[in-house]
Order: structure tokens, then C-alpha cells, then sequence
């Protein structure tokens, strides 16, 4: 394709305006078969989508956020590789375009003033140019597609993210309920193993582990939402925090707080049965993390009905954990409405 001054431009590349030797070109970037744009941080490397109309609708002088690591910059950082080679090629092309035709100028000189003074005559002819199609974008197909609750902006990741590539950090709710599906859905990709990995995994311990990281996990999800709860809504929260240790690691003092802080009881918003599986897990959490999952005193006073007794190891179950998720699930809900 022909384009301004002459320059042969692949599809996809047209030079926009130039001022002596620079160029301005506009290289098109295709959207993927869903309609979304490929962005890769230039701190962490790591990739996202954001939805092309949504991109498209965005300010020109926006500064993007790495929904992973949350480094921010200038939007045109965050290219993907692909893209790049798309753009370095057109800028490529039309370097040796300026460089041939500069050559041919200078030859084309030299050749008038040489068949005067010398007779010698020089020649040179510029051969003609063809420009190679800018390389396709073929980059991993979507995950997992959200919605900012803020921008509205729909973005895709492929990890485990903290922010919104237009907002910044994601709201506390947003991290917690997020991490609480991640957990269910390691528990389903688990199951999805063949038999015979099964059988592997099994015997070498890993689905036990993994169920204990399942309920130490929904202990810190439920840990770091309430912190973040009380800590935005209660402005006196430090000093009320202060001399109370890691408050937000035990259900009923937690409650408590809240209820100090002027707010409803949590106890009386979640369901008594699910309060005390509640209690429960956190009580299984402490016996795996402080004490290899080995039965003490203290379990036993916590699930007054276990049938565990003090020096055994507690048993638990993919049944268990899906439920604690699910229970997790009921007390961050609550806590997310609590102060609203």
C-alpha cells in the first residue's frame, strides 16, 4: 500500500505526518476473537486482556496498572511482545525505505556531478520495495473475564490478580471472594486428575496438604477482609486495635470488636450453624499451623463435641473444606455489608 511521500506500507501501517526526519505512524493492533486487547506489565511481565471498546473509550494520557503486581505506567509500556514485533516491523520497513530513497539522492548527485567534471558517469537505480505483512497477534486465549465494580471496565487475567488495570487496587471484597473461588477451584481441579495421578497424589500425601492449606487459607481471607473492614469504616481503629494482638485470627473477638465499634453482631447475621462450623474451622486452622494438626486441649475446648482426642492427628476431608468455603463464603459477605 502506497502512503504518504511515497512509502510503501504493509496493511495495517499508515504514516499519520512527519516534520524532517520524523515520522509518525499508526500501526493497528488486532483484538483477539473476543473483542479484547492483549497488555503485558513491563515490571513483572505477566499478561492481561482488557476489552477493546472499553480500552478504545479510555483518556489518551492514561496510566495503566499491572492487575498483578500493581506497577503503573504510561499505557503504551504495556505492549505484549507480539505487539511490539508488529510495530518494530512496520518501523523497520519504512527505515529502509528512508534509507534506500536518502541513497538514491545522494547517487543521483553524484552521478550529475561526476559526468561533467570527470565524464565518468555513475548510476544507480533504486530497486522497488515491498513491505512484508506485519506480523499476526496470536497470544492465549481468554480465562477469566471480570468487571471492575468502580470503571466498569471488563479486563481479563490469568492469575491471581490485586487491581484494576484502570482503578488501581481492587476493593477488599473483590480480593476476598475472588480467593475463595480460587480455593474451590483448586478443589475441582483436583478431583478432575486421572485416576491413576490420583493414586500418585494420594499416597504421597497431596490432597491432605492440599486441604489443609484450603482452611488455613479461608482463615486469611477472612483475616484480611475484616482488618480491611474495620480499618476504613472505624476511625478510631488503631486504638482500638492497639494492645489486642492479631484480633482478627479469632472469631468472637472479632465480633466483638465490631460490636465496640457500634456495628450489628456477626453472630446474629450468620446463621448459628454456620457460626459454629466457623469456629470449628478457625479451631482446626490453629491445631494445623501450630501444632502439625496433633489434637490438644485447647481443640477440644473450642469443639466441645469432636470426637478427636488430645494427641491424634485431626482428620480432614474435601467435604470439610468445600464447606468451609462455603461458610467463609456467608461471613465475608457479611462483613463486606456490615459497615455499608
Amino acid at each position: 500500500m502506497w502512503n504518504k511521500r511515497g512509502f510503501r506500507m504493509p496493511e495495517g501501517a499508515e504514516i499519520m505526518s512527519h516534520q524532517g526526519d520524523e515520522f509518525k505512524v499508526d500501526v493497528s493492533v488486532p483484538l483477539d476473537e473476543d473483542g479484547y486487547l492483549g497488555r503485558q506489565c513491563p515490571e513483572c511481565s505477566m499478561s492481561f486482556r482488557m476489552n477493546g471498546e472499553d480500552y478504545k473509550a479510555l483518556p489518551d494520557d492514561l496510566e495503566l496498572w499491572c492487575v498483578y503486581c500493581g506497577h503503573h505506567q504510561e499505557h503504551s509500556e504495556f505492549m505484549t511482545a507480539q505487539q511490539r514485533d508488529r510495530v518494530m516491523r512496520a518501523a523497520g520497513d519504512l527505515g529502509m525505505q528512508i534509507v534506500s530513497r536518502a541513497l538514491s539522492d545522494a547517487f543521483r548527485d553524484l552521478s550529475r556531478g561526476s559526468s561533467r567534471r570527470s565524464g565518468v558517469s555513475i548510476s544507480y537505480k533504486e530497486k522497488p520495495f515491498y513491505p512484508r505483512p506485519l506480523p499476526g497477534i496470536d497470544e492465549e486465549r481468554l480465562a477469566r473475564v471480570r468487571t471492575c465494580i468502580g470503571c466498569q471496565v471488563h479486563y481479563a487475567v490469568f492469575d491471581e490478580h490485586r487491581f484494576c488495570p484502570v482503578c488501581g487496587r481492587l476493593p477488599a471484597g473483590s480480593v476476598a471472594f475472588d480467593a475463595l473461588q480460587a480455593e474451590t477451584a483448586r478443589l475441582d481441579a483436583l478431583n478432575a486428575v486421572a485416576d491413576d495421578a490420583k493414586a500418585v497424589l494420594r499416597e504421597q500425601g497431596v490432597f491432605t496438604r492440599s486441604w489443609v492449606d484450603t482452611i488455613e487459607n479461608v482463615v486469611g481471607v477472612v483475616e484480611a477482609l475484616a482488618s480491611a473492614v474495620f480499618e476504613s469504616a472505624v476511625t478510631d481503629a488503631n486504638a482500638r486495635l492497639r494492645g489486642k494482638g492479631n484480633v482478627f485470627q479469632r472469631l468472637d473477638d472479632m465480633a466483638d470488636l465490631f460490636v465496640g465499634a457500634g456495628y450489628d453482631d456477626l453472630r446474629g447475621i450468620v446463621e448459628p450453624e454456620i457460626w459454629q462450623r466457623l469456629i470449628e474451622t478457625w479451631a482446626a486452622r490453629h491445631v494445623f499451623t501450630h501444632n502439625d494438626g496433633i489434637v490438644d486441649e485447647k481443640y477440644l475446648r473450642k469443639v466441645p463435641t469432636s470426637s478427636a482426642q488430645v494427641g491424634r492427628r485431626l482428620v480432614i476431608s474435601e467435604t470439610i473444606c468445600r464447606r468451609a468455603v462455603d461458610d467463609a463464603t456467608s461471613l465475608c459477605t457479611a462483613l463486606a455489608e456490615l459497615t455499608v
